[in-house]
């Protein structure tokens, strides 16, 4: 669909989409988990086709022109439709409209999914952590119901950082859908944790992830070592701050960065919305 106006007046018409431009989808379905945070659920053109933990660009027409930002896919690559999770920025060029959207509506997708959060850009070993704070979980929404992903890995730990306990809803149902799901739940069981954190809040668990990693705190309620190049990999997904802060421990653990065309022993995203 189009942007709406500031003024809140009735948007031009759809868009023409150009040959090779985003295409247009329809949105499905949309749920505010916070007032900073909500998830929607649009088409997956035939053609689409990605790797669980890749981002797409989505997008709206504002003022006649296409206004896109990446947004990691948070459905995995069997999903007949796509899923995002976005967070609400009052004055955000998108943010501030696409939280406006509604079922029936139309947004703009990139064809061309593309990012490094992805199995490929990893070497092999028993451990994986998907470390996130924010949206940044999004990638890993994908991944942990990806039946590969628990094909390379013994141990799954999903770690999601928070402001607030509110915030943390959406990755606490995402992992119970997970366990029950009819095609990964089997697989996920017994290999899928969840460790969360809050930052500004009383909570079970308190800290910045990055803390929890420094104290040894994340270990200890895992029961398990400390990080190690031989056994354990990693990918970050969060703000900038948290992703520079999270490698240089990792490296400091003697672990060092992949990519799809060089695999290594964690990688990171700088995919981000506004």
């Amino acid at each position: 669909m189009s942007a709406m106006p500031p003024d809140g007046s009735a948007a031009p018409e759809k868009p023409v989409v150009k040959a090779g431009g985003p295409t247009l989808e329809t949105v499905l379905e949309v749920k505010h988990w916070t007032d900073r945070l909500f998830q929607f659920r649009i088409t997956r053109p035939q053609s689409l086709r990605f790797r669980s933990g890749e981002f797409v660009m989505i997008g709206l027409e504002v003022n006649g022109k296409p206004l896109l930002r990446a947004y990691s896919v948070a459905s995995p690559s069997w999903d007949e439709a796509l899923d995002f999770y976005s967070i609400k920025v009052e004055d955000g060029p998108l943010t501030s409209r696409l939280q406006m959207i509604k079922p029936g509506d139309q947004v703009l997708l990139g064809r061309k999914p593309t990012g490094t959060l992805v199995l490929d850009a990893l070497t092999p070993a028993k451990r994986l952590y998907m470390l996130s704070t924010g949206t940044g979980i999004a990638p890993f929404a994908s991944l942990i119901r990806d039946p590969e992903t628990y094909e390379r890995f013994e141990d799954v730990i999903l770690v999601q950082g928070s402001r607030f306990a509110s915030e943390l809803a959406y990755g606490e149902a995402l992992v119970r859908q997970t366990l029950e799901d009819p095609l990964v739940g089997e697989l996920a069981n017994g290999k899928l944790r969840h460790i969360t954190s809050v930052t500004q809040e009383a909570g079970l668990r308190t800290g910045r992830v990055t803390t929890l990693i420094e104290t040894g705190q994340l270990f200890e309620d895992l029961g398990v070592p400390a990080f190690d190049p031989a056994h354990d990999r990693a990918m970050i997904c969060g703000s900038v701050s948290m992703i520079g802060d999270t490698k240089a421990l990792l490296e400091k653990a003697g672990l060092t960065e992949g990519a799809v065309s060089e695999p290594g022993q964690f990688v990171i995203e700088r995919a981000f919305v506004g």
